[in-house]
């Protein structure tokens, strides 16, 4: 029997199974049975994502699950990629999701444990979508138990309804954007499975229509700037467990839809396509990092984050698009291996990363960087853990982002001969843009693991801080090891990769290959990460007994203490703060981020001139959000009070609207004719 097929089944059978223990099931064995079930799920998505990628071929007609046309499925190594990726994060994250419900944290109502294992199948199934009316459907299934999902806690926080309100408008404005685009492309089509839509003669100007509204639509799941908007809001605010499914496996999705319909249904289309995808994802490369260099909240801090490596991998994908048209074969599929394989690289470290910001939420009560500190003694594990995702995250050697922005560089330094102008404009820009992002990213998790773990404790509960159950330790292990592997041996992935980035571009593919060190195909560059990874850990070696014997000479002298200038012992109010720590770059940015202050100055009772209480405040508002959708939303609070005028009750009213309307209705077809 097909491995890809008994995979979906058992997924499937798995997911009604969860449903069923989550309504049916006693509270205190509710969560195991759940998170077995979705990892069980996971496990499913892997194994077929797997075969897949290893050449075995999918295809299924279900004609009775969805009126008049059916559901049709279909796998090739390109959606084996994605389902692949996403089966990994869903099985790890669920058992972490186990140890972090079992003691009491996170979502335990039976509607939100029910919708678990239903989300976790729609995320596999939608890269197995094979028409039209499955993607949509199995989208729309995806992001209705998503915002469940997200509004789990909102019982506890005001500001989960609030970020509920915007996921889910901005998530539906995203589906009918969708839902526009591709009901256009099947129109002209003559059909709506993706084999018609491949075999379609299209005019430029519909293709372009078309191309433009799946951007939109899909670039809004994977939080592209300027609809990025839901995205801090969402994955801030979800559990811990939800947050990194969230930003580890959903996001790709609107990857994986962007690579489905530019690239293989419509085949490569004009240069002004993925000159506005390179544009959008430098720019939400750019103003993510920004956002994220500036954040206190470590979860706001990786939401943005997430913004960022979205941005790098649409960079990727606009520079394949770009070598694509100009036949630059080699090329496009370097830069489609890149993009691709930073899909991968940024799940790996952002579950892992998102799983331990969960752990010290779990441990502290807080994810206010300005309030912890002092971590690292009391979480030795976590901390170490949490430093892996970061050094990933920072994209520096031998962290797992290094090795797929390094594919990206390659791809875009190696652009000048191919392209012409556009591409001698646009290519090195875009160098400029993610070498800049690549250092403010260093920057931004200085502080994050400076600061929040390694800095002295600044509050109560960051000083009585734990670490959380085995379960949750060793999920976030398998996490490490993947992110290890994946910065390790990166050529171990070269068949796999080359299979999905050519099932993408419909040409040969072969763009990375070796064996201790990584070879480019028509490229002359190679870089090995085991032997800088080795070099590295020798310098510190070397470095570490150099201080050990410096220490052992000093130790033989009279010790003092140090001269503090007569303040005494320094304290955790002499530290830096996440805010004081992200101020400078603040400052160079301030056009950029528009910073806001509010200084209340409160005077005393008895005299106006003495001052009682002095209050200020600082914030870094999302400048995007303020200059776009603020005048939006006023406005849309204005329609709404015209509600109680327009329908007041008078049944007089309602008819002459019903006049009035009849009238106009016959004056247009009176002046149609």
């Amino acid at each position: 029997m097909n491995v890809i097929a008994s995979a979906l089944a058992a997924g499937c059978v798995l997911a009604a199974a969860g449903v069923l223990a989550a309504l049916c099931a006693p509270a205190r064995a509710r969560p195991g049975l759940v998170g077995a079930a979705t990892a069980g799920i996971g496990l499913a998505g892997l194994v077929a994502g797997v075969a897949a990628l290893r050449g075995q071929a999918f295809t299924a007609r279900l004609p009775g699950l969805l009126p008049l046309t059916g559901v049709q499925l279909g796998l090739d190594p390109l959606g084996g990629w994605f389902i692949a990726v996403t089966g990994g994060v869903l099985a790890v994250t669920a058992l972490y999701g186990i140890g972090y419900a079992g003691h009491g944290h996170g979502p335990s109502g039976r509607a939100v444990q029910s919708a678990l294992p239903v989300f976790a199948l729609a995320l596999l199934l939608v890269p197995a979508a094979a028409s039209v009316p499955t993607l949509l459907v199995l989208w729309e299934l995806m992001a209705a138990t998503s915002l469940v999902l997200v509004l789990a806690e909102h019982r506890a926080r005001p500001a989960v309804a609030e970020a509920g309100r915007w996921y889910a408008v901005l998530t539906h404005l995203g589906f009918v954007a969708i839902l526009l685009g591709l009901v256009l492309y099947a129109a002209h089509a003559g059909g709506d499975s993706f084999a018609d839509l491949r075999a379609a003669h299209l005019s430029p100007g519909v293709r372009g229509v078309v191309f433009v509204l799946v951007l939109t639509g899909f670039g809004s799941k994977s939080g592209l700037v300027p609809l990025h908007v839901w995205l801090p809001r969402a994955h801030a605010e979800a559990p811990s467990p939800v947050s990194a499914m969230l930003s580890a496996a959903m996001v790709n999705l609107g990857v994986y839809g962007v690579v489905r319909v530019g690239f293989d249904l419509l085949g490569g289309g004009a240069r002004w396509w993925w000159l506005l995808v390179l544009a959008l994802g430098v720019v939400s490369a750019l103003y993510g990092i920004l956002q994220a260099a500036v954040a206190a909240d470590l979860k706001r801090l990786l939401a943005y984050s997430t913004v960022e490596n979205m941005g790098l991998v649409f960079l990727g994908l606009g520079a394949a698009g770009i070598f694509h048209t100009a036949d630059a074969p080699a090329l496009a599929a370097l830069a489609m291996s890149a993009a691709l394989l930073h899909v991968l690289n940024h799940a790996g470290f952002k579950a892992l990363l998102f799983t331990a910001a969960g752990s010290v939420l779990r441990a502290t009560g807080s994810r206010d960087l300005d309030a912890l500190g002092g971590l690292r003694p009391r979480m030795p594990v976590t901390t170490a853990l949490f430093a892996v995702g970061a050094l990933g995250a920072a994209a520096l050697p031998p962290g797992n982002g290094f090795v797929s922005e390094w594919l990206l560089l390659q791809s875009l330094v190696h652009a000048l001969p191919a392209g012409g102008v556009v591409t001698a404009v646009a290519m090195p820009l875009a160098v400029a843009a993610v070498a800049l992002t690549a250092g403010l990213a260093v920057a931004t998790f200085v502080k994050a693991l400076g600061v929040g773990f390694f800095a002295r404790p600044r509050s109560d509960a960051a000083a009585s801080a734990a670490e959380p159950p085995p379960s949750m330790l060793a999920a976030m292990g398998a996490l490490a090891a993947a992110c290890a592997g994946l910065a390790l041996a990166p050529t171990a992935l070269g068949g796999v990769l080359s299979r999905a980035a050519g099932a993408a571009l419909h040409v040969p593919a072969a763009a990375v290959g070796g064996g201790v060190s990584v070879h480019l195909a028509g490229v002359a560059s190679t870089m090995s990460p085991l032997l800088i990874a080795v070099a590295l850990v020798a310098a510190v070696a070397v470095t570490a007994v150099l201080v050990r014997l410096v220490t052992i000479r000093v130790a033989r002298r009279r010790a003092v203490p140090l001269w503090d200038c007569g303040a005494g012992a320094p304290t955790a109010r002499m530290q830096y703060t996440a805010t004081s720590f992200a101020e400078p770059m603040q400052r160079v940015f301030d056009d950029v981020l528009a910073p806001e202050t509010d200084v209340d100055v409160t005077p005393h009772a008895e005299s106006a001139y003495l001052v009682a209480r002095v209050a200020y405040q600082a914030r870094v508002p999302d400048r995007v959000e303020h200059a776009v959708y603020a005048p939006i939303v006023a406005a849309a609070r204005r329609l709404g009070r015209l509600g109680p005028v327009l329908a007041n009750g008078s049944v007089h009213r309602y008819l002459a609207y019903g006049f009035f309307g009849v009238i106009g209705l016959l004056l247009v077809l009176a002046v149609t004719r």
